[in-house]
């Protein structure tokens, strides 16, 4: 009786809400009201607004939208904000702080102007509930503030940072980001956001839901047993596991991967076996006992065991089985000593960003903007509030790519300005497998693999003229190097389930999905220069 009366209530709030709705849209449609429909949503039952905003926002509105640069001379920055409708910035320099190179103050001036046949209303909101939130950033610092009164505002800049600072702004200006969900957008998708990384069923259903929405993801059920019962004497050396995380910490971090870069999978795996018939499992971002990412080689017992009883992302595992060809090809001693010059050395943070970013424009899903004042003021926030962070993440491989040492980003940045190149397309230089970083070689999980690959030689004539360190974990599973011959996979792969896959799911309640799965004879150069939009993420032939 009590779940019956619970529904008929959300059914007569849905109504009422749905009500109320539709009558303020058709009065908002001639006349602007108090308020607007968006606003008066959390003042709604829970049950019928969180629906809504589910449906109006998700964790992309995090990301701010690039709107321009106010820099010096008489340039005015013009823009629609999510609250109000015409405004507009300049920047003005001074000296009040009587420091060598003075300050600088941004006037913002916001207001909307609407029209119809009742009246004209000038420098109001389009409701007066709403709120603009923007960001405002150079390479030296970042600042933000919110606007809900239409009048003119500041921005006070008392005192650049030097010499570089100065030059920057006189020259690019400062860069001015909306956060174009609004104050309830905004929030919404913190909440959309949190729940990816937390370690509970509703961080779980997040990630799929967030998968589902962005990228267009099916995460069809299996048939119990979710664990197949693997009979090693089928597994071989260089056989590769993929991984798809889909809870915690690695699981958020894995869905906002696989969202940027098309991957369907979000870590990986590779099985060696010694002289000894020992089977072993290579991995690069394996958890060490001081809580460091490193690169491990470990017993394949071990490695199982923890996946199936202790990894709490909730692991979807693929094992896919080379080509007998491939296989015959694979160096196993080759393969060793690679892995055990790379035993114990950290994960490859380095180069982490760069497999994905290949184009000045076609790698950044909406609303992140490629432009160059916008990528680099991100990666000023992260600066602050990450330096160490920052410094591993993208500090040393901006340096490699302009062949200097010890830069930060500002100083980067001024270093491609006198070189006359630009920020985004320094993002877009390819990684090199040969660059040493400090803590030495940097690979990521599937670049530690196809390092391996490329030692054992399955690359061939072409090694020389391929990096490795280029491929995401898409452009690894799209090799031609994988079992294309259904009868040969071992009898117990995929042996409960109805759909055959072409691969061997070993773990997991969700089939693994691998789109474009085996299908790419490699290349030279190969993925240098590849887009990766979603949701179609289309490529074209050898990029």
């Amino acid at each position: 009786m009590a779940s019956s009366s619970s529904s008929s209530s959300f059914t007569l709030s849905s109504l009422f809400a749905t009500a109320v709705i539709i009558l303020v849209l058709s009065t908002a449609v001639s006349l602007k009201s108090a308020f607007h429909p968006r606003d008066m949503l959390p003042h709604l039952p829970r049950q019928v607004s969180w629906p809504i905003l589910n449906s109006l926002y998700g964790a992309a509105d995090l990301l701010p939208t690039f709107i321009g640069t106010a820099n010096a001379g008489n340039n005015t920055v013009k823009w629609k904000g999510a609250c109000f409708y015409d405004n507009t910035a300049h920047m003005e320099f001074h000296n009040k702080s009587a420091s060598k190179f003075g300050g600088g103050t941004l006037h913002i001036k916001a207001r909307s102007v609407f029209k119809n046949r009742y009246f004209l209303s000038a420098d109001k909101a389009h409701s007066s509930t709403c709120m603009d939130l923007y960001v405002f950033a150079t390479p030296y610092r970042v600042t933000w503030t919110w606007y809900f009164i239409s009048r003119p505002h500041t921005v006070e800049f008392p005192e650049w940072d030097g010499q570089a600072e100065y030059d920057y702004v006189k020259k690019k200006g400062v860069s001015i980001f909306l956060m174009h969900a609004g104050m309830l957008g905004t929030l919404q998708a913190l909440c959309d956001v949190f729940p990816l990384f937390t370690n509970t069923g509703w961080g779980e259903s997040s990630n799929l839901a967030f998968l589902e929405k962005h990228m267009g993801a099916k995460f069809e059920a299996r048939p119990e047993p979710w664990v197949t019962k693997v009979n090693t004497d089928d597994i071989h050396s260089g056989d590769l596991l993929v991984l798809s995380k889909i809870r915690g910490r690695w699981g958020g971090f894995e869905t906002l991967e696989k969202w940027v870069s098309g991957a369907y999978a979000g870590h990986s795996a590779v099985f060696l076996r010694d002289t000894q018939g020992k089977l072993w499992i290579g991995e690069s971002g394996n958890e060490n006992e001081k809580g460091e990412d490193v690169i491990a080689i470990l017993p394949w017992e071990e490695w199982w065991e923890f996946e199936q009883k202790k990894d709490d992302s909730n692991p979807q595992i693929a094992l896919l089985p080379l080509h007998p060809d491939v296989r015959a090809k694979f160096n196993v001693t080759a393969a060793w000593e690679y892995a055990r010059s790379m035993d114990g050395k950290p994960y490859g943070y380095h180069n982490l960003i760069f497999a994905w970013i290949d184009t000045v424009t076609a790698n950044y899903p909406p609303p992140i903007d490629a432009h160059l004042v916008g990528v680099a003021s991100f990666m000023t926030v992260w600066n602050k509030l990450q330096p160490e962070y920052a410094a591993n993440m993208w500090n040393e491989a901006l340096n490699k790519r302009l062949g200097t040492e010890g830069l930060s980003l500002p100083d980067v940045l001024v270093e491609v300005e006198k070189r006359g190149s630009s920020f985004d397309k320094l993002l877009t230089v390819p990684e090199q497998d040969d660059w040493i970083y400090s803590d030495g070689k940097s690979t990521s999980c599937i670049a530690f693999i196809l390092e391996m690959y490329k030692e054992a030689g399955l690359f061939g004539s072409l090694a020389s003229s391929i990096q490795v360190t280029e491929f995401t974990l898409k452009d690894a599973y799209m090799l031609n190097f994988f079992e294309n011959n259904a009868s040969r996979l071992p009898k117990w792969c995929n042996d409960n389930d109805s759909v055959k896959l072409p691969f061997c799911q070993i773990l997991g309640k969700y089939r693994v999905e691998l789109p474009g799965y085996n299908t790419m004879e490699p290349y030279n150069h190969m993925n240098e220069q590849c887009p990766s939009l979603p949701p179609k993420y289309n490529r074209p032939g050898n990029c």
